[in-house]
């Protein structure tokens, strides 16, 4: 007995050996800081984790062609470039790859894609093509329009061939069918875009630098012959190339841009990430080229205020629904954004909450991200949620109550929403998010056509510019379609890094 017991302490007494070495190591590791309140968590840096920018020393002064902006357009375009020959090189202004795209949430629209075909989802690009015209009030680029629609299916399995799977579909506002493509897990897109996009570039050995901030895009003859960036904030530097690809992004974080052509949004919050300035607009402007639609700027309706972070359209796409501060619905969740955030605005507080159940809560994985940076309260009964929110129990408990049987019976008879209905908000435990509109997107930008090519006033293509992406105008109209973005910015991408390089091997 007392051998067994010598052998079972000498047993312990090595375990216990193993458990503190092994804790002493974790310990010894530097632990990681919370990120600061003001850094956004996950818009920017998360998104590009861990990559591998380019050292200045290995910058050329020659390159076939020069890509400004390193968000999903721009890296689109690089690899398109890469993949057709050229030595195409990305300078990003900002510390980090990833631009408004690293914020994008809900997902990307196509039509016709092998995923629909493979979850039985009967979809056209007619019917998508009519539904984002409805949607821009009937203003959008017709051309653009219809090249956009009837190349979303291939660009989404362009993604799909590079290892950016997007087969979880959801629906968004305006449209009829399920045509929003997410990250197999349900997951935020942005994030996983530009992880993916990053990647591939640092595969491809695209060099992309970062703090090479263009200030100017330089011609000869009349045509297009590189750009002047300053690294690092000093050192200014002329690179020469054959085309340029601009795809620096939209406007949304230049207030007195968009105060100049929109005095009605002075004091709106921003979604938008630090460096989307419009300075593409304003160099290609000086070229000769013409912006559109400048001051058709997208405000979208569920803004956490804040921290102005948006909340995606993908809570409401999964069934989510939105309750005033007296604990009622007043509109239907699914219209387009601009009408949902006039119904937002017409209310007294001119906010609103965003009201969902667990299961929600499982199908939109961003959620777990909102609730992460404590923007969700949390109610095991509904009852206990309408505390949490401060609105009144017998209200909300009665809105739940009216919607549950809506879903059942697939008839909103109060507000009309005929989609995003597949499931009730049933499963405790409820949670909301307060929101209110914010300033998300600019659907004005220069004039392009179907390839790209930056057009003058007389609409003549100018020689050897390029542009892609946010930075675009005429795509959208007056009312860009939650989930079109993405798209645009794949398939225009995809484009401009096509025909830069066919115009190139033209010289």
């Amino acid at each position: 007995m007392k051998k067994k017991n010598w052998l079972l302490m000498l047993i312990m007494s090595i375990f216990m050996l193993f458990a503190a070495a092994c804790g002493n190591d974790s310990a010894s590791e530097p632990k990681q800081e919370e990120p600061k309140e003001e850094q956004k968590e996950d818009e920017v840096t998360g998104a590009s984790e861990g990559a591998s920018y380019t050292p200045l020393d290995e910058l050329q002064d020659n390159y076939d062609i020069v890509i400004i902006g390193a968000g999903g357009a721009g890296m689109t375009a690089a690899l398109e470039a890469k993949a057709n020959g050229m030595n195409p090189v990305i300078f990003e202004k900002m510390p980090v790859a990833g631009g408004n795209t690293s914020k994008s949430s809900s997902g990307m629209n196509a039509s016709e894609t092998k995923f629909q075909t493979e979850q039985g989802i009967q979809d056209s690009n007619d019917k998508f093509y009519e539904e984002t015209l409805k949607g821009g009030k009937g203003t959008n680029n017709p051309e653009l329009l219809r090249f956009f629609v009837d190349n979303s299916a291939d660009a989404i399995d362009w993604l799909d061939s590079i290892g950016i799977r997007l087969n979880n579909i959801t629906i968004t506002g305006g449209m009829s069918e399920k045509r929003t493509h997410r990250p197999e897990d349900g997951s935020a897109v942005g994030q996983y875009l530009v992880t993916g996009l990053v990647k591939n570039v640092e595969e491809q050995k695209i060099p992309l630098f970062v703090n090479a901030d263009v200030k100017e895009i330089t011609q000869k003859d009349g045509q297009v012959n590189g750009v002047k960036v300053v690294f690092d904030g000093k050192d200014e530097k002329a690179i020469s190339a054959k085309a340029v690809v601009v795809a620096s992004g939209g406007y949304g974080a230049n207030m007195d841009m968009i105060t100049k052509v929109r005095s009605d949004l002075e004091g709106y919050v921003t979604t938008n990430q630090e460096g989307s300035t419009g300075d593409g607009i304003t160099m290609i402007e000086a070229l000769g080229g013409t912006a559109v639609d400048m001051d058709q700027i997208q405000v979208h309706p569920t803004v956490q205020q804040e921290k102005s972070y948006l909340i995606g359209e993908v809570v409401r796409g999964e069934g989510g629904i939105l309750v005033s501060a007296e604990g009622k619905r007043f509109h239907n969740e699914m219209d387009t954004r601009d009408n949902v955030t006039a119904a937002i605005n017409s209310l007294p507080e001119r906010s609103a909450w965003l009201v969902f159940d667990s299961g929600v809560k499982s199908r939109a994985k961003a959620i777990d991200q909102y609730e992460k940076m404590g923007f969700t309260v949390k109610g095991e009964t509904i009852e206990a949620l309408a505390a949490e929110m401060k609105v009144p129990a017998e209200a909300l408990s009665a809105t739940l109550d009216t919607w549950n049987t809506t879903v059942a019976n697939k008839n909103d008879a109060e507000f009309g929403r005929t989609t995003a209905m597949d499931n009730d908000l049933s499963g405790a435990p409820f949670y909301a998010i307060k929101i209110a509109p914010g300033i998300h997107y600019t659907m004005g930008g220069v004039n392009i056509n179907t390839n790209t090519e930056v057009i003058t006033e007389a609409g003549q293509a100018i020689p050897g510019l390029f542009a892609a992406g946010e930075v675009t105008g005429g795509l959208h109209g007056q009312n860009r379609i939650g989930g079109n973005s993405v798209g645009d910015i794949i398939v225009f991408g995809r484009q401009a890094g096509v025909k830069s390089a066919e115009f190139v091997k033209a010289q």
